[in-house]
């Protein structure tokens, strides 16, 4: 993945263009996935998110990224998703798929261990953590596409970092804060433990 980072801008962005009809694919899914939970089942498989600390409510972890409570919910995650989300596509589809688990998997426990009781739901876990494994990209390996690509997702997407601040009991700042501290960490074992990258992308 290293030699993904290190490479001109020209090479990089050339790979995350290539990528987009699986970043498609993917939010073409996650939008038929929610119109039917919203048309056919009436939003009932909200249930299926974080509910913390009990045994049903652990079926969040995996699901709730994938639920939204509405059309404007799923629009305005949509967007950081889909961008900083082609950043991370441009290290390969296996890394994209390795991270987005480890992210996934990492910020819903936390959620779930340390979360409001309150059913918590959406991709924001999951975007926050795309957030700040560029971020930490940027600090603990910088070369010249990191820093540029962390500057431009501070750019655009920086309220980010203001979503980990309590401001309403509707909004899961948890998942905001799990996923940034998650995304970090997968950055971290990724690129700095010996023998994690090998043993995960293995998986994948």
């Amino acid at each position: 993945m290293l030699a993904n980072i290190s490479m001109n801008y020209m090479e990089f962005f050339n790979l995350a263009k290539e990528q987009l009809p699986f970043m498609g694919k993917l939010l073409a899914g996650l939008w038929a996935f929610n119109l039917i939970n919203w048309l056919v089942f009436k939003s009932r498989l909200n249930i299926l998110g974080i509910y913390p600390r009990t045994a049903f409510g652990s079926l969040g972890i995996i699901f709730s990224p994938f639920l939204h409570g509405d059309f404007n919910h799923l629009f305005f995650n949509s967007i950081p998703l889909f961008c900083l989300g082609m950043f991370i596509l441009a290290l390969g589809q296996n890394e994209f798929i390795a991270i987005t688990v480890l992210i996934e998997l990492f910020s819903g426990t936390l959620v779930w261990i340390f979360g409001r009781q309150y059913l918590h739901i959406g991709a924001s876990g999951v975007i926050s953590g795309y957030f700040g494994f560029i971020l930490g990209l940027a600090y603990f390996y910088p070369t010249i596409i990191s820093i540029v690509l962390a500057a431009v997702a501070v750019y655009y997407f920086g309220s980010i970092i203001a979503g980990v601040i309590p401001t309403s009991d509707l909004i899961s700042w948890e998942c905001h804060l799990a996923g940034l501290l998650s995304g970090v960490a997968v950055m971290y074992l990724l690129y700095f433990v010996p023998g994690f990258e090998f043993w995960i992308l293995g998986l994948f």
